[in-house]
């Protein structure tokens, strides 16, 4: 597999909702951007360094005016993540980039569509039962007790 480098963008993004006569601003961490930069891992921490110091939110974007440049404190934590504050006027977010390299990836697979047969058993017999959540077995220890 190709080391394919990328510049993660993720922000606090925020909706505002009414419930009972009051406006509820909610709050939600949200990837959005994933920018493919290629296999050099330098070039992928020059990008992200340069979306830190220049990606504008979309909270901001949408209200920004032509010739706005917001005030921005860009913050190059110890794992190499920008933690970046952005504020304009009366708004402010912020956002994190990173880098991130693909090491594995896999395309969506369906499962074949039931028969006649199968759907009135289905109807019959009730849902199949829930798959599994995924849990962790550290090496040397069985699920035998």
């Amino acid at each position: 597999m190709t080391a394919d480098w990328y510049a993660l963008i993720e922000e606090d993004t925020r909706t505002t909702q009414r419930a009972d006569g009051t406006d509820l601003k909610l709050h939600r961490w949200m990837l959005t951007g994933t920018h493919h930069i290629g296999q050099d891992q330098t070039e992928a921490i020059a990008a992200a360094e340069d979306a830190a110091l220049h990606f504008l939110p979309s909270i901001l974007a949408r209200h920004a005016r032509p010739g706005d440049e917001p005030a921005r404190h860009a913050l190059l934590t110890q794992d190499g993540s920008w933690v970046v504050l952005v504020k304009q006027r009366h708004r402010e977010c912020h956002i994190r980039v990173t880098t991130a390299q693909l090491v594995h990836s896999r395309e969506e697979k369906e499962a074949p569509p039931k028969n006649l047969k199968e759907k009135f058993r289905s109807a019959m017999e009730g849902p199949a039962p829930a798959a599994k959540p995924w849990t962790w077995t550290p090496k040397g220890k069985s699920d035998q007790t």
